[in-house]
């Protein structure tokens, strides 16, 4: 059974210390970032420029070391192909690497902001990019790494949860039901969109795994994509569709925008837009399993307190019936 506690032992030393194998000198700088999956510290260096990096312990018995690889040589593919992604650094020729229990990776630290959604050039510039991304991806598929599909998306999530004990026994009826529903959409959607491809994706590319540079004399600035840890065989869509919000007019003319960059080196399947629902829908089941899986992790209770509650589980129903609506719209129109 996995380690319910397997960060209990990374401790800054042996942070500092699983680096220092790799022949960096840390200047005793340590930051954690923002990342609860895995584990994930900026790191000082001693005589360095810009002196910054950034150092990824994996979440142990999650993936393969295959699995990794595999996310690792994706990156690398991307960074040839001059595509905007932080991909690993290599020591001695390796990505991944072990010290003390833990694999772990060093990246290059890169800056930046949210990108400004609302701003069309931003969304065509993205579009771009992620044609760029999909132009590679579809090249090849993954060996090792895990499909988007309903069964591992939506039906083995909402049995854990149902399984899990934690939603409040008063609403266990209503969240089976809606997400029963909901599941019914998803599969509707799917049967509607056919047999569209699946490629090689970033999978989570939501505007937190898009870091925006500004321009400067060492370049023009723009976009580059961090994280690809959930990187997996899916639709196309999977990497634009939680890039647009709003209404169905916002969102129609929003995928317009990202669409017209993304369709310079990418062909887009209409088909996909059948999808766009149920990939959300797919993402809430998934979600909620997540958190479920790793309530036993000390840093989810703190992370999340409201989890647990009568409110979060009651706003969940109120999400899925609203998703069980939107699934029996038409698919969105680029407009």
């Amino acid at each position: 059974m996995p380690d319910p506690h397997p960060y209990s032992r990374l401790t800054p030393d042996v942070v500092l210390n699983a680096l220092d194998s790799l022949g960096m000198r840390c200047d005793g700088r340590l930051l954690a970032l923002n990342s609860y999956e895995n584990r994930v510290y900026q790191v000082g260096l001693e005589g360095a420029e810009p002196g910054l990096v950034v150092a990824k312990f994996y979440r142990p018995a999650r993936w393969s070391e295959a699995q990794i690889l595999e996310e690792h040589a994706f990156a690398a593919e991307l960074a040839e192909g001059e595509v905007p992604v932080v991909a690993p650094q290599a020591f001695n020729g390796a990505t991944l690497h072990e010290f003390d229990g833990f694999r772990f990776a060093a990246y290059p630290r890169r800056g930046g902001r949210a990108p400004e959604l609302d701003d069309e050039n931003v969304l065509e510039w993205l579009g771009r990019f992620i044609g760029r991304i999909h132009a590679i991806g579809a090249t090849k598929p993954f060996t090792h790494r895990p499909r988007l599909d309903i069964a591992s998306f939506g039906v083995e999530p909402r049995e854990f949860v149902l399984a899990s004990g934690l939603v409040p026994h008063e609403l266990v009826e209503p969240w089976t039901q809606a997400s029963k529903l909901a599941l019914e959409g998803v599969r509707a959607a799917f049967d509607r969109a056919g047999d569209v491809a699946q490629i090689r994706c970033h999978g989570d590319c939501h505007p937190s795994n898009v870091l925006w540079a500004p321009a400067s004399a060492a370049g023009p600035g723009g976009p580059h994509f961090v994280d690809l840890d959930d990187s997996r065989m899916a639709p196309a869509v999977q990497d634009l569709w939680m890039l647009i919000s709003g209404d169905r007019a916002s969102m129609g003319r929003q995928l317009a925008v990202l669409l017209r960059g993304y369709e310079d080196f990418a062909e887009f399947d209409d088909r996909e837009l059948a999808l766009v629902e149920a990939l959300r829908t797919l993402r809430l089941l998934h979600y909620c399993a997540w958190i479920a899986r790793r309530w036993d992790d000390p840093a989810f209770p703190i992370a999340f307190p409201w989890f647990n509650t009568q409110r979060y589980w009651q706003d969940r129903v109120l999400e899925l019936r609203e998703q069980v609506a939107a699934l029996q719209e038409p698919a969105l129109v680029p407009r």
